[in-house]
């Protein structure tokens, strides 16, 4: 007996996308608030795929699915169960609701709908039993069906102004509002947290709980995200989904702090915390029900620090599997402090590699104008009687005195000696960049630019 009651208080959590695409970034911060209450918890993830949809729930979106969540290092321990292969359970319960009088068949469209309404005060629809026709859950006529939201608070809604629900379409098939509460009931779902787009429906999942005598979960909805400009997040706003923030350098753990900081806060100061961290400190009742921002810019800042506190070497392993390159170490050493996200590294150092890039504007601002080819004399000249090993700290000595002996500003010199190095404006620190590229490679890039 008490092994049994021990098993009741077990916290259970469910995740279940719709695998009609890439995993949005407010479907990741739903999976991540749910498997952090199961991680805190000691309790358990269920991973359902809700598939229903045939057109659309391909393999190739599930098995997005499943790269986006071990991306973000969310697991599970249930699953994944599809809910397509539900199908025979879903169609026995409204068999059961049909046959206890708790459903009734009507072939009732959205213009009879909507008649009964404007005739009856906008009282809920309450049809007429057919032989055919979608299958509608009756409603009670008289009290409340009260929500108690961790997040949201307790709201009643007057039962009298909720439709029957259609729980099957004509041909039988059950529609989502049914399928997820039998599955939510089988799997002993003890907490549903979704989405605040979701609050609407659990009055109506309610009454299928109480139609079937299950014992209902507790629910919490999480605000919505917004972008910017306050309007719901879309591609609009730059990133949507986890695999446009995998594609676009962010590092794992920056994704999975900021994330949890969409509509939670431990406190008014802490910002960044490990996972250990959030599993141990994260709440519901510290959920806010306002929607949340997400803003790229304040990622891409956290982001920029996690980059900075990895190790070279760790840093270097990520760049390397990001780039598909090998050898990045000596480049890794002198960009880390300069990027924010690991899709900012090649622009920066690319041209050690492939050689310089060639941007015109920058070719014809810096090494057209006489005093340029001046300058990058000098250079190679201040360069070519410095003694190997080179060093970012030897070769700031050499170069050092050419602009005072020209007379030139620094940046008349060193902005056109970057441009020959590496084709563009941008780059690690000069002194640095002509120090890993070393003396024979140095001189070359000088010599070809002189020779142009």
């Amino acid at each position: 007996m008490g092994a049994d009651q021990h098993r009741m208080v077990i916290m259970r959590v469910r995740f279940p996308p719709s695998p009609t695409g890439a995993l949005h970034i407010g479907n990741a911060r739903t999976a991540l608030y749910n498997w952090l209450l199961a991680r805190g918890s000691g309790g358990q993830l269920v991973l359902r795929i809700e598939d229903t949809d045939r057109e659309r729930s391909t393999p190739e979106n599930v098995d997005l699915i499943f790269e986006s969540l071990e991306w973000l290092g969310i697991d599970y321990d249930e699953g994944p169960i599809y809910q397509s292969q539900n199908a025979e359970r879903h169609a026995g319960v409204v068999q059961q609701l049909l046959d206890e009088g708790k459903a009734y068949r009507t072939t009732a469209g959205p213009d009879v709908v909507k008649a009964y309404k404007e005739a009856n005060d906008n009282r809920g629809f309450r049809g007429q039993e057919e032989s055919e026709g979608a299958i509608r859950l009756r409603m009670p006529d008289e009290g409340v069906t009260v929500v108690n939201d961790i997040i949201r608070g307790e709201t009643a809604f007057e039962n009298v102004l909720l439709d029957d629900l259609v729980i099957a379409r004509a041909d039988g098939t059950p529609v989502y509002h049914l399928a997820v509460v039998v599955d939510d009931s089988d799997a002993q779902i003890t907490h549903v947290v979704r989405g605040a787009d979701h609050y609407s429906n659990t009055p109506k999942h309610l009454r299928i709980y109480d139609a079937l005598g299950a014992t209902p979960p507790t629910y919490a909805h999480l605000p919505l995200l917004h972008g910017t400009d306050g309007k719901k997040l879309s591609k609009r706003h730059g990133a949507a989904s986890v695999s446009d923030l995998r594609n676009s350098g962010y590092l794992r753990e920056a994704v999975v702090n900021y994330l949890a900081l969409l509509g939670w806060g431990y406190d008014d100061k802490t910002e960044f915390f490990t996972v250990e961290e959030l599993q141990r400190n994260f709440s519901l009742e510290r959920v806010s029900k306002n929607p949340a921002v997400f803003d790229e810019l304040k990622l891409r800042h956290m982001n920029g620090r996690y980059v900075r506190e990895l190790s070279v070497e760790d840093l270097t392993a990520r760049l390397e599997e990001f780039t598909g390159r090998e050898g990045l170490k000596p480049a890794v050493e002198i960009t880390q402090e300069k990027i924010s996200t690991l899709a900012e590294f090649w622009p920066l150092a690319g041209s050690f590699y492939d050689g310089p890039s060639d941007d015109p504007k920058a070719r014809e601002k810096f090494l057209e104008p006489p005093e340029s080819r001046t300058a990058l004399e000098q250079v190679r000249a201040a360069l070519d009687g410095l003694p190997e090993p080179w060093s970012a700290s030897s070769v700031e000595e050499a170069l050092r005195v050419v602009p005072e002996a020209l007379g030139m500003k620094p940046k008349a010199v060193y902005q056109p000696l970057r441009v020959t190095l590496t084709g563009t404006t941008v780059s690690p620190g000069i002194f640095d960049t002509v120090a890993l590229l070393g003396r024979e490679e140095t001189l070359k890039r000088v010599g070809r630019s002189l020779e142009a």
